[in-house]
This record gives C-alpha cells, sequence and structure tokens, in this order.
C-alpha cells in the first residue's frame, strides 16, 4: 500500500481497506482529522440478560446516535452482518468511551468510533457510558442469507423469500442475514422489556434463526412504556407470534407470502399482568374479548405522533380456540388498518 496516506495504511491493516476508506471518510472534516475517542477492548464483557437488575425501562440518559440514528433507550439491538462497520457516537458534554467485546475500533472524532463486526457471527457486547451514565448496544452479528442453501441454515428450515418485493418496495426485499439464538441466547436483551425469545418462531430446531426489525422493537418499548404509564404493570405487554420463517408460514396455512412476520417486523401482542397466558380485562367489563384488543389497538394508535414512531399495520384480532384476543403492530413503514 507504498501510494496510500499513512492514516489509511494504517486503517487498512486493522479493518481492511473498504472498512478503511469509509473510516477515513469519517474522520475527515474539510482536510481536519478530529481528535481520538477513548475505547477498550473488553473480552470479558456481555450482553445485558433479563436477569440483570437495572432499570432499563427508563429513557436513555445519553445522546447515542448508531449510523447517524438516536437511540432511546439504554439497551439497544444492532442486526449487522459479519464484517460490516458501523458509526457509534455519544454527543453532549464530557468525554465519552466504548467498552467493546469483540471487533476493531478506531476513533473517528471527539466521542464518535467505527465499530467492525466480527468475522464470526453471534451475539457481541458494545458500552458506551459517559461519567457513570451508559447505553448497552446488543450487536447482532447475522448469518448472511447466502448461507441459506436448498431453504435451511445449518439444519434449521427457513423456507423460501419472494424474489420480487411487493409493489417493488424495498422493505420486501429478502432479509439480509439471519440471528443464530440458543437456549443461552434467549434470554438476551434486545430492548429494556424484550429479549431475543420473545421473538423466536414457533417452528422447533436448535438453533433457531430469527429476523428482527429495529423499528419494531422502537414501537413495543413505545407501547410497553404507555402501558406502565397507565398504571399496568411493567413486563405486562407480552409477544404471542414474532418472526416467521417462510416455511413455516405457510406450514400454518397462512396464505400471504408478504406478512410482515417473516421479515421480524411484525408481532402479535397481548397484556397479561395477571399471569395467565392471556388478554387482561383491560376494558373493566369482567371479561377477555376482542374489545379489549380493540382499546390496546385504540391506546397503540394515540402513540402515532411520536417522532421515533415508524407508521406500520395496526388490526386487533378475536380468540380462537388456540389463543385469546390480541392485536397485530408492524412497522412496514407505511399506515395499514384492517
Amino acid at each position: 500500500m507504498p501510494n496510500l496516506p499513512t492514516r489509511l495504511r494504517g486503517a487498512c491493516l486493522v479493518l481492511g481497506c473498504a472498512s478503511a476508506v469509509l473510516f477515513v471518510a469519517d474522520t475527515m472534516r474539510a482536510g481536519v482529522v478530529a481528535p481520538g475517542a477513548p475505547s477498550v477492548a473488553d473480552p470479558g464483557l456481555r450482553p445485558r440478560r433479563a436477569g440483570d437488575a437495572v432499570g432499563w425501562h427508563v429513557p436513555a440518559t445519553l445522546d447515542v446516535r448508531v449510523d447517524g440514528e438516536r437511540v432511546r433507550h439504554p439497551i439497544h439491538a444492532v442486526p449487522i452482518l459479519p464484517g460490516q462497520g458501523m458509526r457509534v457516537e455519544v454527543r453532549g458534554e464530557g468525554e465519552g468511551l466504548l467498552r467493546y467485546q469483540a471487533g476493531e475500533v478506531m476513533a473517528i472524532g471527539a466521542g464518535a468510533w467505527r465499530w467492525v463486526a466480527p468475522a464470526r457471527p453471534g451475539i457481541y457486547a458494545l458500552r458506551v457510558s459517559v461519567g457513570a451514565d451508559t447505553v448497552d448496544l446488543t450487536a447482532l452479528v447475522m448469518h448472511p442469507a447466502t448461507e441459506v442453501h436448498k431453504g435451511a441454515l445449518n439444519g434449521y428450515r427457513i423456507g423460501k423469500y419472494q424474489g420480487k418485493p411487493l409493489r417493488g418496495d424495498p422493505t420486501y426485499v429478502p432479509p439480509e442475514g439471519f440471528v443464530e439464538v440458543d437456549k443461552a441466547g434467549r434470554d438476551v436483551l434486545v430492548s429494556p422489556h424484550f429479549v431475543l425469545g420473545d421473538f423466536l418462531c414457533k417452528q422447533p430446531g436448535e438453533p433457531r434463526y430469527v429476523a428482527l426489525s429495529v423499528p419494531l422493537l422502537g414501537k413495543l418499548e413505545a407501547i410497553a412504556e404507555a402501558l406502565e404509564s397507565r398504571g399496568v404493570a411493567p413486563g405486562s405487554l407480552r409477544v404471542m407470534s414474532g418472526y416467521r420463517t417462510p416455511a413455516y408460514n405457510a406450514a400454518i396455512g397462512n396464505k400471504t407470502v408478504y406478512s410482515r412476520h417473516l421479515w421480524g417486523d411484525a408481532a402479535d401482542i397481548y397484556v397479561d399482568a395477571d399471569g395467565d397466558g392471556g388478554m387482561d380485562d383491560l376494558n373493566g367489563d369482567g371479561r377477555s374479548t376482542v374489545a379489549d384488543a380493540r382499546l390496546l389497538a385504540r391506546w397503540i394508535e394515540a402513540l402515532g405522533s411520536r417522532p421515533e414512531w415508524r407508521p406500520g399495520g395496526l388490526a386487533a384480532y378475536r380468540a380462537n380456540p388456540a389463543h385469546g384476543p390480541f392485536v397485530h403492530v408492524d412497522a412496514r413503514g407505511i399506515r395499514a388498518r384492517w
């Protein structure tokens, strides 16, 4: 690399030239390289789990950005492909510190870093801190979709996605990859109220694989917080159905091949503060019926003015012999009601 600038040659040695070019683009401001932010490689760092005793239901106290997007909560999942880079930034007063379990980090300015995911898929922890305040990033390094052969990923049946996106909408392009979740990974937090296990397809297998939408997690967190503000006990919002593989979706008789569940971008939810496994009596009429699901849907509808709220589908469903009433919510990017 004799013709590369000194700083770019060093970046190439650590990150590879493709990531190094992005690194230099991030660090240059009118030809001036900003001072670096401190980071620490910490192989003992681990993702937060459901049993960890921290009050994560509160909004994040730090202004942390991932690739320019504001992180709204102190636990935030980031699906990413092996070797892919992301910009992590903390804004405001005080010097930020980034601790990371694995991967490679280079400072790209005051309070800003570029983290490159490990080549090996898995679940990795990053922690941004300023003083005692922290934001935990759960990096979900996916198996690329190119590893799916004959409809299966390491023996787990995925099935087939449609080659043509619905109405040309890029949100219906097949997922780039899938997160591997073994039994030990099911209680890893992907947001303050939810763990990876909440979104697994009901299709059996070990390990399982899941696609997961960050905008959906944001919507579910907003719903959970709104319920708590109405006096509903924390942790009462439950996911009845999250990700579905195309194979499972077809096996249960679902005719649509463009269900947002197939992208990990939809959840069927209910409120279960009493722990009986079904929708609570939200309207106080002494019964659990579709009226309670409709009331929950109205509460959710009222949240649409939030700046972080991504438009999507919303519908209330009646009970059937397999389960109680529930509400479907998704983050497809356009408003849909049925």
